[in-house]
C-alpha cells in the first residue's frame, strides 16, 4: 500500500475537512504506536497533523482498511496466541495419557506373557503324561477284554447317561476372560459291582486309568484354548504398544515441539519488535535533542547577532 496523502481537486472544501476530521478523529484515538505504524503503512506525512493535506478517495479507503486490518491482525495474533497455549495444554494432556496408556499396555502384555509361558509349559507336561496315561489306559482295556472278552456291546446297552460331566469357569488374567474347563463325576457309581463273575479286578482299573484319562484331557483342552485366546489378546496388545510407541507418542511429541516452537518464535518476534520500538524511540529522541540544541545554538548566535547590530548613540569610538 503506497499511498501518500496529498491535496485533491475533485473533492469540495467541506467535503475535504469532513474526511480530514474523520482521519483526525481515528489517528488521535490510536496509540503512538499505532499511530507510527498507520504512518509507515500508508507513508502518511507528518504535514498532515497541521492540517494541510487532504485525504483522496482512495487514500481514504486505504487508511479505513489498514485500521480494521491492523484492529483484526492485533486480535488475531492475541485469539492464535491463546489458542496455540491451549493447544499445548491439550498436547500435554494427549501426551500424559499416552504415555500412561502406553505403561499400563506394556504392563498388560507382560502379565499375558507369563501366564503364557506358565500355560505353555503346562501344556507340555501335560502333554508328555498324556502319552503315559494313555498307553497304561490301552494296556488296562486289553487286560479287561482278556479276562471277560468282548464287553462293548454290553456297555452300549446298559449305560444311559455319562457319569464325567464337564463344567466351565472363567479365569480373569490382566483384563482378559479365559475359560477354564473342569471334570467332575455326577452321582456315584452305578456298576461298581460289575464284573463279579468274572475281571472284576481288571474292570475296575480300566475305569480308574480312563477316568485319569479323561480328566488329563479335560485339562489339556483348558490349557490349549486359553493358550489360543491368550496367544490372539498378546497378539493385540503388542500392536498397541507398538502403535502407541511408534506413532502416536512421536507424533503427538513432534506436534508439541511445533506448537513450543510457534510460541517460541511469537516471542522472539515479540521481543524483536520492543526492541525495535525502544531503538526508533531513542532514535527519534535524539533527533529531537539534536533539533532542541541547533535550535539553542541560532538562538544564541542570533541573540548575539542582534546584541552586535545595536547601535548606542553615547558610545564613542
Amino acid at each position: 500500500m503506497n499511498a501518500v496523502i496529498a491535496p485533491c481537486q475533485k473533492l469540495s472544501m467541506r467535503q475535504q475537512y469532513s474526511r480530514l476530521f474523520v482521519v483526525k478523529t481515528a489517528l488521535s484515538n490510536c496509540s503512538s504506536l499505532k499511530k507510527k505504524k498507520l504512518r509507515e503503512t500508508i507513508h502518511i506525512s507528518p504535514a498532515y497533523d497541521i492540517g494541510d493535506p487532504v485525504l483522496d478517495d482512495d487514500i481514504f479507503n486505504d487508511l479505513s482498511k489498514t485500521l480494521q486490518h491492523y484492529e483484526l491482525t492485533k486480535s488475531r495474533s492475541k485469539k492464535n496466541k491463546v489458542f496455540a497455549k491451549l493447544a499445548q495444554m491439550l498436547m500435554k494432556a494427549r501426551l500424559k495419557g499416552a504415555q500412561k496408556g502406553h505403561s499400563l499396555l506394556k504392563k498388560k502384555a507382560d502379565a499375558l506373557q507369563m501366564r503364557f509361558r506358565m500355560i505353555l509349559n503346562k501344556i507340555i507336561e501335560t502333554k508328555t503324561l498324556m502319552g503315559e496315561v494313555m498307553k497304561e489306559a490301552a494296556f488296562s482295556l486289553a487286560e479287561a477284554k482278556f479276562a471277560t472278552g468282548d464287553f462293548n456291546q454290553v456297555v452300549l446297552q446298559n449305560v444311559t447317561k455319562a457319569q464325567m460331566k464337564i463344567r466351565t469357569k472363567k479365569d480373569n488374567v490382566a483384563g482378559v476372560t479365559l475359560p477354564v474347563f473342569e471334570c467332575y463325576q455326577d452321582g456315584t457309581d452305578t456298576y461298581e459291582l460289575a464284573g463279579l463273575a468274572r475281571g472284576g479286578q481288571q474292570l475296575a482299573k480300566l475305569k480308574k486309568n480312563y477316568q485319569s484319562a479323561v480328566k488329563l484331557l479335560v485339562e489339556l483342552a483348558s490349557l490349549q484354548t486359553s493358550f489360543i485366546t491368550l496367544d490372539e489378546v498378546i497378539k493385540v496388545t503388542n500392536r498397541r504398544v507398538n502403535a502407541i510407541e511408534h506413532v502416536i507418542i512421536p507424533r503427538i511429541e513432534n506436534t508439541l515441539h511445533y506448537i513450543i516452537s510457534e510460541l517460541d518464535e511469537v516471542e522472539r518476534e515479540e521481543f524483536y519488535r520492543l526492541k525495535k520500538i525502544q531503538d526508533k524511540k531513542k532514535i527519534a529522541r535524539a533527533k529531537a535533542d539534536a533539533i532542541k540544541a541547533d535550535k539553542k545554538e541560532q538562538d544564541r548566535l542570533t541573540e548575539a547577532a542582534s546584541l552586535l547590530d545595536e547601535g548606542d548613540d553615547d558610545l564613542l569610538f
